[in-house]
């Protein structure tokens, strides 16, 4: 919310408000995860590199604050693994970049401890700016290898940093 844009319409604490409490909550608004994730790639700048690189420009603001953008991507990054919280396979929605981004994530095993993860984070086409000069990047691989721990890390982690 520090860098968001008043567009004098809707504050944006409302609209965030609504969304989370209203829109989210609404049975008779379906969505699914599936839809969510479709193109997952293409929307990533406009919904994290913004902001990124709006804390990035304004001294006042520091990167090391933010915790829910670094673990969306590192969620993001998971689930690319395509499995599940019970490690069952699953079917990864389409995306212009699956087939390339899975492929350098195609070494990660669930348990690891190391991963490498530098070669997508530093795609400034996919966020906007190289994430591997920037403090998000401890961020993002403490996030990804605490949701890769084993069966239910997913859970375990949103349950830890999510308030």
């Amino acid at each position: 919310m520090k860098v968001v844009v008043d567009p004098k319409i809707i504050k944006p604490i409302d609209f965030l408000n609504c969304v989370l409490e209203e829109r989210l909550p609404n049975k008779a608004i379906p969505d699914t995860p599936w839809r969510i994730a479709t193109d997952t790639s293409q929307k990533v700048p406009v919904r994290y590199g913004e902001t990124i690189k709006a804390y990035l420009k304004n001294p006042k603001l520091d990167l090391n604050d933010l915790v829910y953008i670094p673990l969306a991507i590192a969620g993001w990054l998971r689930y690319l693994i395509g499995v599940n919280d019970n490690l069952e396979v699953m079917e990864l929605s389409s995306d212009p970049m699956l087939n390339d981004l899975k492929a350098k994530l195609s070494d990660v095993k669930i348990g690891d401890k190391e991963v490498n993860l530098d070669e997508i984070l530093s795609n400034v086409a996919i966020f906007g700016i190289d994430l591997t000069k920037t403090p998000l990047r401890a961020k993002i691989y403490e996030y990804f290898i605490s949701l890769i721990a084993g069966k239910g890390a997913v859970v375990n982690t949103l349950t830890k940093y999510v308030k």
